[in-house]
């Protein structure tokens, strides 16, 4: 991967499929917010073989957008990695097509990055049909194996709040470390649970997520997915990454445990009747070389830097930090 050396500001990055209404939507409040951040910044858009005239429309409308084409759809993680190699600025802001900034968003987490270790911050997503909270601190709640077992944490007003991780939709990162993890691993193409491995890539590496209340934006609920893959087809990826996460970040007896545990579940399944498993198995099995060698590298990398902290320690650090400030209860 190319990338530039960096300089002060924002490059603001976002992943689009057949996105042209949404683009159309959010990216006036994108560069007011920009504007009035007082930064210098930049906005790319990589385009992940749109099907549509979301290409067109930018062209047209903001030729001053940095756009990168695809010939070929290649899923969220390559698509989000190309803008990320593009990116010119030492903070990336990783945000969906379908979240709205407000004004001031970036006014109260410019001043994290004051702090050496911090890899990113995320701020509120208020629901913009309801301005209810969509996603919020991210707690990681009591479990032996699973790591998908996360609730949203409502807060008002507090600074230097951990985050299990960063959404995915709203993370401003330190674009230096953001490269040094390699980005988004594109093992977990098309979509799902990219974010949360990069965030504890971050977290094991020795580095520090937030979450900051005061950052507010707005989600509309976007069927990109869902027009782009068939209800089943969903399942099968997401359960397949959701197994991929789990070996790649357990080690041990846990790692072993889990291991043997999900084996013996596929007989479960079949008599449940949940036969998509089977499928995501299979992709999870063939998967499994490439990411036990993607996992050794980076432990060996991370340890060779003396800043390697295993997951089960980078949750139990979290909880602790969180239940101390907030008498957090599950």
């Amino acid at each position: 991967m190319q990338i530039n050396n960096g300089k002060p500001g924002i490059s603001v990055v976002i992943p689009n499929y057949n996105g042209k209404s949404l683009l159309d939507k959010n990216l006036p409040f994108i560069y007011a917010a920009l504007k009035v951040s007082r930064c210098s910044y930049e906005v790319i858009v990589p385009d992940d073989a749109s099907v549509d005239d979301s290409v067109a429309f930018l062209q047209h409308h903001y030729p001053q957008v940095i756009l990168i084409e695809s010939a070929k759809n290649g899923g969220f993680s390559v698509n989000i990695n190309k803008g990320i190699a593009a990116a010119s600025y030492d903070l990336v802001l990783l945000l969906n097509s379908d979240i709205k900034l407000s004004e001031n968003y970036f006014e109260h987490q410019l001043k994290y990055f004051a702090s050496a270790d911090t890899f990113g911050v995320m701020g509120l997503v208020l629901d913009e049909g309801t301005n209810q909270m969509a996603e919020a601190c991210k707690y990681p709640k009591t479990s032996t194996f699973k790591i998908n077992h996360i609730k949203n944490l409502p807060l008002t007003g507090n600074n230097d709040v951990y985050t299990f991780y960063l959404s995915g939709g709203n993370a401003l990162v330190d674009r230096h470390k953001l490269i040094e993890l390699g980005g988004f691993n594109e093992i977990f193409s098309p979509f799902y649970h990219e974010d949360l491995d990069l965030s504890l890539r971050a977290w094991e590496s020795g580095f520090k997520c937030y979450y900051e209340n005061n950052a507010v934006c707005w989600h509309a609920v976007s069927a990109t997915i869902k027009a782009h893959s068939s209800k089943n087809k969903i399942k099968v990826i997401v359960t397949r990454n959701k197994l991929l996460l789990h070996y790649f970040h357990l080690q041990g007896w846990r790692l072993y445990l889990w291991s043997v545990i999900t084996f013996l579940s596929l007989a479960v399944r079949w008599v449940s009747g949940k036969l998509y498993y089977y499928k995501a198995w299979q992709l999870y099995i063939r998967k499994l070389p490439q990411m036990k060698a993607y996992k050794n590298q980076f432990i060996q990398e991370a340890t060779g830097k003396k800043q390697y902290i295993p997951y089960i320690k980078v949750k139990e650090n979290i909880k602790k930090s969180l239940d101390t400030k907030f008498k957090t209860t599950e």
